[in-house]
C-alpha cells in the first residue's frame, strides 16, 4: 500500500475591476489549488452591483492576456475584468492631431522662447 500525503495547497489571487475611471475594485483572494477564473471571479464579489448585459460585455485577462473563464489559475495571478472602449484610441489621437495643428505637438513642442531647435 502507497503511502499518499494530501494537502490542501492555497494560492493566492488577485482580481481587479474598474466600474468607471479612477475607481478600482480589488479582492485578494485565499482560494485552492485548480480554482477556475470563473470560480475567483464569482468568489471576489466584485461584480456583484453589475446586470447580466454588463457582465457579459467584460472581457477576462490574466496579466494582460486574454483568457477563457474555463482557465485553471496559479498562484499570484492577477485577474483582471476590463471594460469595452468606448473610443478606439487611434481615432482619438488623429482627431486630437487635427483640433491641436503641427505646432502644438510632437516632442519638442513646448520649447522655451529664444532655444535652440530640439533643445
Amino acid at each position: 500500500m502507497e503511502n499518499r500525503i494530501l494537502t490542501n495547497r492555497s494560492m493566492h489571487i488577485t482580481v481587479v475591476y474598474c466600474p468607471q475611471p479612477r475607481v478600482v475594485n480589488e479582492a485578494v483572494l485565499n482560494l485552492p489549488e485548480g480554482t477556475t477564473l470563473a470560480d475567483a471571479v464569482r468568489a471576489s464579489g466584485v461584480l456583484k452591483d453589475l446586470s447580466n448585459a454588463e457582465v457579459d460585455a467584460l472581457e477576462t485577462v490574466v496579466w494582460g492576456q486574454r483568457v477563457d473563464a474555463r482557465q485553471v489559475l496559479c498562484d499570484g495571478d492577477r485577474v483582471e475584468l476590463v471594460r469595452p472602449l468606448k473610443v478606439d484610441p487611434k481615432m482619438a489621437r488623429r482627431e486630437r492631431f487635427v483640433r491641436q495643428g503641427a505646432r502644438g505637438t510632437g516632442l519638442f513642442s513646448k520649447r522655451r522662447a529664444g532655444a535652440k531647435s530640439g533643445y
